[in-house]
């Protein structure tokens, strides 16, 4: 016996779209996928408040969506097979379609791998500031296929799984406390010592730096027009912000009542005066004379 999916249910949908059976069917259809859906959504709230206490975040909202996605393919199966189409003739066929499909899919099989490594690493979290690459954002959603983030300056932005396992990612927030480095240029007739305990007293009375750990004073090197000198002050990571445009004004003020030179690049120019222009300053009401050229 031939087997047909689609025009026997068109031929079928078609001679009965007007009986009033149809139409009957049809609200029943409807209000068995309202109740499969109510139910998987329910499923899926106790699911995220009992997954709430014992799991990360990360693998609860995996769980939350497969749950979710079920019922959305128990919902479509259900109305499909309530309509009369043979389901095992369409997933015959849609199995020599995922061959096809699965050659065009490896990205995204790639990046599902990758997923579920990420979700089961926990290098970082909803709510974490990370740095992969050149973007850094607020972690929005670590989702099967992509990592998804918010920019500080609102943008979003959308990371491939596989670009993230393959990039060195930067947890800025994972800890509670991190250090800010500044580097300070200082005239070579400084005293260094000095300069050191001036950077030290900044330091102590920054109201944004923490005193434990201590701040790190370090002298790096000697550049081309200055001596650097290496700051580096713990804080409160929610204080980056006010901690960096305060300890650089205060190294400003305070450099400059002590007289302290921070040095910066200089250029000198020369100009080169040629002869036109000092017989121009010669003659300055008229014109420059040249002897006229020697044919032979």
């Amino acid at each position: 016996m031939k087997s047909s999916i689609l025009p026997d249910f068109f031929t079928r949908l078609y001679t009965e779209a007007l009986t009033p059976a149809f139409w009957q069917k049809a609200i029943g259809i409807a209000f068995a996928a309202i109740l499969i859906l109510a139910f998987f959504r329910i499923l899926q709230v106790i699911a995220s408040r009992t997954l709430r206490k014992t799991m990360p975040e990360p693998k609860a909202q995996l769980i939350r969506k497969t749950i979710r996605y079920t019922g959305y393919v128990v919902v479509i199966a259900s109305i499909l097979q309530s309509m009369g189409i043979n389901l095992s003739a369409l997933l015959g066929a849609a199995g020599i379609a995922g061959i096809a499909i699965g050659f065009a899919a490896q990205t995204s099989v790639s990046n599902l791998i990758s997923g579920l490594f990420l979700i089961s690493e926990k290098s970082f979290q909803l709510g974490d500031v990370i740095q992969a690459g050149d973007i850094t954002g607020i972690v929005m959603s670590i989702d099967l296929l992509s990592v998804k983030l918010q920019t500080f300056d609102n943008k979003f932005v959308r990371i491939p799984n596989e670009t993230i396992i393959k990039t060195n990612v930067v947890n800025i927030t994972r800890f509670p406390i991190r250090r800010l480095d500044i580097t300070v240029g200082v005239s070579y007739n400084s005293d260094l010592k000095k300069v050191i305990e001036l950077l030290k007293d900044i330091a102590a009375k920054n109201m944004y730096a923490l005193d434990n750990p201590e701040p790190l004073i370090l002298i790096d090197k000697f550049d081309k027009s200055s001596i650097n000198i290496l700051l580096g002050v713990w804080f409160e990571q929610s204080k980056f912000v006010d901690l960096k445009n305060s300890i650089i004004i205060d190294i400003q003020e305070r450099f400059g009542r002590e007289g302290i030179e921070i040095p910066y690049s200089k250029i000198d120019l020369y100009i080169k005066e040629t002869s036109d222009a000092r017989q121009s300053q010669i003659q300055p009401d008229g014109p420059i004379i040249r002897d006229p050229p020697v044919i032979h």
